[in-house]
């Protein structure tokens, strides 16, 4: 008996840490977000914004909120340490512009030292037709 109920919470234990269907991602949700806009031509740069952050989608696409334009970086692959918690690090090469080239790492938060360098790809903005 003591084991049909270690094993029955074992399988609870593990059935809550997996995402439920039906459960939007961030993912799914910023898919919706992006629905009704539409895509431009890609920037190789944008503007950056002092009181503007980088937000992380998921591991592999970041978007950045400029008025009514969101611009969306798709990065070559996933990147580590880019999670959608922690710090976004942009080491621009034009102080002022976030460009395709430039390096970015996550940091965890509590963490001292942030992740691997990764590497921003084009900018793609979405605005309302």
């Amino acid at each position: 008996m003591r084991s049909v109920i270690f094993i029955s919470a074992a399988a609870l234990t593990v059935a809550s840490c997996t995402e439920q269907p039906g459960t939007p991602s961030d993912s799914t949700a910023f898919a919706r977000e992006l629905a009704g806009l539409t895509a431009g031509p890609p920037q190789t740069c944008i503007p950056s914004w002092p009181s503007t952050n980088i937000r992380v989608i998921d591991r592999q696409t970041l978007a950045y909120d400029q008025g009514k334009t969101t611009w969306v970086n798709r990065l070559k692959a996933p990147c580590p340490a880019v999670e959608p918690l922690n710090t976004i690090i942009v080491e621009p090469k034009l102080g002022t512009q976030y460009c395709r080239g430039d390096h970015i790492r996550g940091r965890e938060p509590g963490a001292i030292i942030a992740g691997p360098t990764c590497f921003l790809s084009d900018w793609v903005p979405y605005r309302r037709p």
